[in-house]
């Protein structure tokens, strides 16, 4: 009688360091808490973004509508939407975060039923926030040094799109989208709050510095 001979099966290779930290070939997921992070900073910007739009509107059919954020000679929401700079495009600034907050917030929603994206996909994320925090800091400072005014929905969607941006660099980094050495990548996982602390803190400190005879009044 004669066998059949078979060889013994190769272990698979132990997987290195490295190979740990490498994500599927199918794509890059994201934690659940980043993907709450992005439904609720684009909730937030949409909700901002709303209300502006309609009050603009309604601001163009009535040059007499008074917007219910209209607080203050500083405060006022009214004085922002009249300005040059609230429609930079030849359209409603708000009517671009509608489109860009709902984006993210759909992004989030599919990261939590299990969704996963290429590098691509991640990468386009994080030029979609870089730009939006540089679009939000130029608002800021013409609001703060050309028109002289502030409108408190804008200030939402300048804090929501920081540490949307901020928060979605650090996914990058934490799963290698954005590449950087190991002790920089540590200290930014360690020290994440750090950024947008410092970030939102240094806006409300030039809001404090540029309006604080109009602050002082109030004491």
């Amino acid at each position: 009688m004669t066998g059949v001979l078979h060889s013994p099966p190769v272990p698979a290779p132990a997987p290195t360091a490295h190979d740990e930290h490498l994500p599927p070939a199918r794509g890059r997921g994201a934690t659940r808490a980043f993907a709450w992070l992005l439904v609720v900073t684009g909730a937030l910007g949409l909700l901002a973004s709303w209300v502006i739009t309609l009050d603009k509107f309604l601001l163009l059919m009535d040059p007499g509508f008074v917007p219910s954020c209209n607080i203050s000679p500083v405060i006022s929401c009214g004085s922002v939407m009249r300005s040059e700079q609230a429609s930079v495009f030849g359209f409603p600034n708000p009517m671009l975060g509608l489109v860009a907050y709902g984006i993210v917030v759909v992004i989030g929603a599919g990261v939590l039923s299990g969704a996963r994206y290429g590098r691509w996909f991640w990468l386009g994320l994080q030029l979609g926030t870089l730009l939006g925090a540089g679009f939000c800091m130029w608002l800021m400072s013409q609001a703060l040094y050309e028109i002289g005014a502030l409108c408190l929905w804008c200030c939402l969607a300048w804090a929501a799109t920081i540490v949307m941006f901020w928060y979605t660099t650090v996914h990058n980094l934490r799963h290698g989208v954005l590449r950087a050495p190991r002790a920089l990548v540590a200290a930014v996982l360690e020290f994440h709050w750090f950024v947008p602390v410092v970030w939102c803190g240094g806006v409300l400190m030039l809001i404090a510095t540029r309006f604080q005879d109009y602050w002082a009044t109030l004491l």
